[in-house]
């Protein structure tokens, strides 16, 4: 078993006024040598945005975003004609593929927006840019891990082109559970969104990041009430 943690006061952090930001990985003027990405997990920003702000359009290419509000409302708008607001439990995912511009900007006036921005590399490159929302509430079951973002074909609606899988869920204290990878080639990156757990030994609070591969399953304990998200991942 092989193992990374990166605690949550070890990210990037920038405070734009209009936006405060945490970045797990190297990111715009965020460099770190040893945290340039896991496996093919690109990007983990932890955003928060102030009332009516956000990000004006601009490009991507190859790659695969994943957008996940945790409060508040985001609001979509993109050079393929889509324009959506999504809330907490709901996801948007986008192949931005042969390239697209995009905006993302807090709908609200009043109330702050927080979200994920989350970046895959893609197995394919050039293919049609295409963007999606997803309700994943009817998944969501207390103390259940679920699945919500599998690679294309998968058994999931929302999909990615990357043998990635996405699961999330929210756990009472002292309960457990175990992660099986679904490739042997693959790792797994659990973000802990909320809480205290305890994986493979390691004791883990609010915002701290663990990669583990080289395994074929994770145990996970929670020492409190906790809410995790987990994004298994090629490693090459």
């Amino acid at each position: 078993m092989k193992v990374v943690v990166d605690k949550s006061e070890t990210r990037g952090y920038f405070d734009h006024g209009w936006l405060k930001t945490y970045h797990t990985f190297s990111f715009a003027d965020y460099y770190n040598p040893e945290r340039i990405h896991f496996g093919v997990l690109r990007v983990l920003n932890d955003d928060t945005v102030a009332p009516g702000e956000g990000f004006g359009m601009h490009p991507h290419k190859n790659m695969e975003v994943v957008s996940i509000p945790l409060q508040g409302y985001l609001r979509h708008g993109d050079s393929v004609k889509n324009e959506s607001t999504i809330t907490p439990g709901d996801i948007q995912v986008m192949s931005t593929g042969s390239g697209m511009f995009h905006s993302e900007y807090n709908a609200s006036d009043t109330e702050v927006l927080k979200f994920l921005q989350i970046w895959i590399i893609p197995d394919v490159k050039d293919t049609k840019p295409e963007y999606h929302n997803y309700d994943i509430r009817p998944l969501l079951k207390r103390n259940e891990l679920c699945t919500f973002i599998s690679p294309k074909g998968g058994e999931t609606s929302a999909h990615l082109l990357q043998d990635a899988w996405f699961s999330m869920g929210g756990f009472d204290a002292g309960g457990s559970v175990v992660y099986r990878l679904n490739k042997k080639d693959s790792g797994v990156y659990i973000f802990v969104l909320d809480g205290c757990v305890r994986v493979e030994g390691y004791e883990l609070g609010r915002r701290d990041g663990i990669g583990v591969w080289d395994v074929n399953e994770v145990s996970v304990d929670f020492s409190s009430d906790s809410d995790i998200l987990l994004i298994e991942v090629p490693m090459e």
